[in-house]
């Protein structure tokens, strides 16, 4: 079974990329890294700073999965061969971004609302666009019962891989992931499937692996930042050790700085992978507030230093 990790804005970037792959790549890098999605301009005119983050050059090693939002199927399929230039084979869709400002311009979630709408999008894609085109979907809107007639629409197409976040746009990311929905489905889909949603835990990994032992792949999002080394430990490595942790914040933290051109903006994107990571150091409630507050690089360096004093769980 194969290992992804999970397009996670604001985390899941070249530079997290680039950072995982030196620090956890011998034996914890995923099958594929999908990148966090890009929605293709209206006006078919690329901006080449969002195009940075899919740059070959960029992305080096393990194959990165660039991910379309986009409600106009001629528009993404267009968009999907700018990318097939760059050299990318595969292109994800997206159907499961749960985000208001995202499903209220009826895209990532929000197209399952209407599913003619949703069958009209892919006709346009597959009539415009050749190659391996994947798609990651959630079950529905408000419940889950809405992901037979969504499945049906599916099935009319050559999806390479159905990736299924098992929960309805209306939870975004509260409460459990119905399991329980995702075996229901399972057999009725005729494309090979991915698993996506609270799978934290090297443990976790294992037991869906034997719970469904047919999946082509699955994949990780937040369980991955909170542990870098998750895959490595499902497969029987070792845990990351502080020093390997020190070094790949370390790297994520001079990347930043040179992404952003300032270390005060580095300093906000490193509170969101922490916000993750510090749970892995026992006693860090105190740090982790002062952490929360820190606005200036050296306030940031002082607590990291702190925090990596701290005995880890």
């Amino acid at each position: 079974m194969e290992y992804y990790v999970a397009p996670m804005e604001g985390l899941t970037d070249r530079v997290w990329r680039q950072a995982h792959q030196k620090w956890f790549g011998a034996q914890g890098a995923p099958s594929r890294y999908y990148a966090p999605f890009l929605s293709p301009p209206e006006n078919r005119v690329l901006i080449k700073k969002k195009m940075a983050e899919l740059a070959p050059e960029a992305n080096p090693g393990v194959p990165v999965i660039p991910q379309l939002l986009a409600k106009d199927g001629e528009l993404a399929a267009w968009m999907i061969l700018q990318l097939r230039e760059l050299g990318y084979r595969e292109v994800n869709l997206n159907f499961g971004c749960p985000a208001g400002t995202v499903t209220a311009k009826g895209k990532g979630s929000g197209m399952l609302r209407d599913p003619a709408k949703l069958d009209a999008f892919l006709a346009a894609v597959f009539a415009g666009a050749e190659g391996p085109i994947s798609v990651k979907t959630r079950l529905g809107v408000d419940k889950p019962e809405e992901f037979g007639a969504i499945l049906d629409i599916y099935r009319r197409y050559p999806i390479c891989e159905l990736t299924i976040h098992p929960r309805v746009m209306r939870q975004l990311y509260r409460g459990q992931a119905d399991r329980a929905a995702f075996a229901a489905y399972l057999p009725g889909c005729t494309m090979p499937v991915c698993y996506n949603g609270d799978i934290t835990t090297p443990e976790q990994l294992r037991q869906l692996e034997q719970q469904f032992p047919g999946l082509s792949g699955v994949m990780v999002g937040r369980g991955i930042i909170a542990d870098p080394a998750l895959l490595r430990v499902a497969r029987g490595g070792a845990p990351a050790s502080r020093e390997e942790l020190q070094g790949y914040l370390d790297q994520l933290y001079q990347g930043y700085t040179q992404l952003f051109g300032s270390a005060g903006c580095a300093v906000s994107r490193m509170k969101a992978h922490w916000f993750y990571l510090i749970h892995r150091f026992a006693g860090s409630e105190k740090l982790e507030k002062q952490l929360r507050k820190a606005r200036e690089p050296w306030e940031y360096e002082v607590l990291v230093n702190q925090i990596f004093a701290l005995p880890m769980k």
